[in-house]
């Protein structure tokens, strides 16, 4: 996945950051180690709230690259219910993933190949009552699969560990091929939750609440991904 952190990976939800201090909020994330972002896009359609737009993605990357970090990167996992029409904005507000999902797609191969043709690493989601099943016939077309932990649409659910079953799933059929896909968990993670789907096999952990609704976002952060890589493969 070009520009891509490698290794296992703890990526801070801006859903869950202080919107009136969000540049404070991304430095101390950046300062602590973390090298990716996820913008949450809902429409209230797919899901029952409200997100973020492109503009949001092309703020980030003004102020990475203010502070000299243009290295940083960021998704956008688009929570709604066109994501082909929606995802050129967000290729073109200099998003590097667009993360779509299964269960929006009328084509989800070709969705995934229409992500590659913006320019951008196409991720695929599921929500929690979709099977890993859905997804294994098309890992060779994408360069994250992400599993939800929650039933997206807020900041704060509590963690579905019947979601792991799933990222094991996913991981055992990634290696069994030998692509390069990864596999990513969103939703509940706390040091807990992390420690059980990094276990599983999730290489990417995104989490909100545990990261940005700690008084210490720095500290909160390094705690979850030393927590994530110490429990990968073990």
């Amino acid at each position: 996945m070009r520009n891509a952190p490698s290794g296992v990976q703890v990526v801070p939800s801006l859903l869950s950051a202080d919107l009136s201090r969000l540049g404070e909020c991304l430095d101390e994330a950046r300062a602590a180690g973390a090298r990716w972002v996820s913008v949450d896009v809902m429409d209230g359609h797919f899901v029952p709230n409200i997100g973020f737009g492109p503009d949001l993605v092309r703020m980030i990357k003004e102020r990475a690259r203010l502070r000299r970090a243009p290295g940083l990167f960021v998704d956008a996992h688009l929570m709604v219910s066109n994501p082909e029409e929606v995802a050129p904005f967000f290729a073109r507000a200099g998003a590097d993933m667009v993360v779509v999902h299964w269960e929006a797609c009328k084509d989800p191969r070709r969705a995934l190949k229409g992500l590659r043709r913006l320019g951008v690493a196409a991720g695929m989601a599921i929500k929690p009552r979709t099977p890993a099943s859905r997804l294994v016939p098309l890992l060779g077309e994408m360069d994250l699969a992400l599993v939800m932990s929650v039933e997206p649409g807020f900041g704060g659910a509590k963690f579905l560990s019947s979601a792991m079953p799933k990222v094991a799933a996913l991981r055992r059929a990634v290696s069994a091929a030998g692509l390069r896909c990864r596999v990513a968990v969103d939703g509940g993670i706390n040091r807990t939750t992390a420690a059980a789907a990094a276990r599983a096999g999730a290489e990417c952990l995104v989490a909100g609440t545990a990261v940005f609704g700690e008084r210490d976002v720095g500290a909160a952060f390094k705690a979850l991904q030393r927590t994530a890589e110490n429990s990968f493969n073990h």
